[in-house]
């Protein structure tokens, strides 16, 4: 079984669950999970944990996103992108200077108001099986933070933009809402994810190479070792006399450990045995003395 994560370009067509659903038949695996999900049409990174690396999901579903968009000037869908209905067509008749200082309004911390066609939860119910219905529901604002945005092309009504963001950031939403703000409504045409948290574009591969790959006995060159993504952490390695506390997911004193070293008494390590098997991640905690786990993924 492999365990970790490989990244994968998502193509056109697919949704996320079609891509961990065709990863179990290419590895051969039930355990299998991704790291949020991209709309359909949508292209580009998509992380995918594997065996033991599942326990990954909700921690690299936090991490900062970076997609590339088009946005379409002039017209409003119910969907908030291109491929809704068109609930109204608007002539843009603002200048380049207008939609550039529009745009670049939205860096920093805004209110978002999730679209309708998302996956969220009210009630129980997903809205986008709500929208499907005919039914429209309040929905709450939520924090977005938009680290930045690079504008790449506008050749209007058509721009081209690179937006830095963070987790539950909503691309098709923030495009309706700089068309809002013009005046003239907006909405999304592409979208690319170019990154998700450390993993690239430069990393992903299609499904369709790594089926290549899986025939060749090769898929495990493309799957990065859970441990690699908490490398900026201290390595500490439990005496092999101890190594029991680990498999049980319990604490341990320093004493127990090969490295003695108290400048890592400030935070989380990774903790590894004399066999350089890697169990998980432990944080020091000052009133008990000792390193308690944080997550484990040792199996």
């Amino acid at each position: 079984m492999y365990n970790g994560v490989i990244t994968i370009y998502k193509e056109a067509g697919y949704t996320s669950h079609d891509v961990v659903a065709k990863m179990r038949g290419i590895l051969q695996q039930k355990k299998i999970g991704h790291t949020g999900t991209l709309d359909p049409d949508a292209v580009g990174v998509l992380p995918v944990c594997l065996g033991c690396g599942t326990k990954l999901c909700d921690m690299l579903t936090d991490r900062d996103k970076e997609y590339v968009a088009r946005l379409r000037l002039g017209v409003c869908t119910d969907t908030q992108d291109m491929s809704g209905k068109v609930l109204r067509e608007s002539a843009v008749s603002v200048d380049e200077a207008a939609v550039r200082k529009a745009i670049l309004s939205f860096v920093g911390e805004y209110a978002q108001i999730p679209p309708m066609y998302s996956a969220i939860k009210i009630n129980g119910k997903r809205l986008y099986e709500l929208a499907r219905a005919g039914r429209e529901v309040e929905r709450d604002a939520r924090a977005v933070v938009i680290h930045e945005i690079e504008i790449l092309d506008m050749q209007l009504p058509v721009v081209d933009m690179r937006v830095s963001c963070s987790k539950g950031t909503y691309i098709r939403t923030l495009c309706h809402d700089i068309g809002e703000k013009l005046g003239c409504g907006g909405a999304m045409e592409t979208l690319k994810r170019t990154r998700s948290g450390v993993f690239g574009l430069e990393s992903a591969i299609t499904l369709a190479e790594l089926e290549a790959l899986a025939r060749e006995g090769r898929a495990g060159e493309k799957v990065t070792a859970v441990d690699e993504l908490f490398a900026e952490l201290p390595a500490v390695h439990v005496k092999q006399e101890f190594a029991i506390l680990l498999e049980n997911g319990n604490a341990f004193y320093d004493a127990q450990t090969e490295e003695k070293t108290p400048d890592i008494h400030c935070g989380q390590i990774r903790v590894y045995d004399m066999a350089d098997r890697f169990y998980g991640i432990y944080r020091w905690e000052e009133a008990e003395d000792r390193y308690k786990p944080v997550k484990m993924f040792f199996s």
